[in-house]
């Protein structure tokens, strides 16, 4: 069920506010179809083209969400009128109150993901804007990173050992080029006393990768390669 509050949007229109419904992935998303109507509009001034190239960002937009009511759709509806950096500054600005936080994280949460890390320190949870978090990742005594992940409307966590590339690749979880690290982790085996090491490379910056995350598919895969 939507709880609304009434509102008025820049034209003064009045009309219902819907709850935050926009994960950080999706909010993710939504900007970069803002960049190709600013780059399409910068590169061709075929109205025709220009059209398409709208109706076509809507549609992927509408397709992240399984069921929109026409509140949603109202707030997500002024995509469409993107076409200078502004336009998409504006309403990006004004996507953001409908952006869901990442679930609460507190200290004594995280001695339960992480039992048997004893001299687990943890992140300074209050310097992190959990309307920006895809996941919540922090690395201690160097070489030792964390990850604590949200799904089904559950706290996951799993850690590794973490050791920085001085080259650039491919992050196994935003699937961007950025700066890496190779994070790998003990897996139990078909043995009882039998454990495997499974990993792969990640950013090294946990903020730049959930800044680059806009599909949480390869977050999830990355996750059950560890498990």
């Amino acid at each position: 069920m939507i709880h609304a509050k009434e509102t008025s949007n820049s034209q003064g229109i009045t009309g219902d506010r819907p709850d935050p419904f926009i994960r950080n992935d999706q909010f993710n998303f939504i900007k970069g179809q803002t960049d190709i109507l600013v780059n399409g509009k910068a590169t061709s001034s075929d109205a025709e083209v220009l059209s398409v190239l709208r109706h076509l960002s809507q549609e992927k937009v509408f397709d992240l969400f399984p069921s929109l009511s026409e509140e949603q759709k109202a707030v997500l509806q002024p995509l469409t009128a993107v076409k200078e950096p502004a336009d998409a500054e504006n309403f990006l600005g004004q996507l953001v109150a409908y952006v869901v936080p990442f679930q609460n994280v507190t200290d004594q949460h995280l001695k339960k993901l992480f039992p048997k890390a004893k001299k687990l320190k943890g992140p300074k949870l209050d310097t992190f804007d959990f309307r920006k978090l895809s996941y919540l990742g922090w690395i201690e005594s160097s070489t030792l990173m964390y990850l604590v992940i949200e799904r089904d409307g559950r706290l996951d966590g799993v850690h590794g050992s973490f050791n920085r590339s001085a080259k650039y690749g491919i992050c196994s979880i935003c699937n961007r080029h950025s700066e890496v690290g190779l994070f790998t982790a003990r897996t139990k085996g078909s043995g009882q006393d039998n454990f495997i090491k499974r990993g792969n490379y990640i950013c090294q910056d946990s903020a730049t990768c959930n800044s680059n995350i806009d599909t949480l598919e390869y977050l999830h895969k990355f996750v059950d390669l560890l498990q």
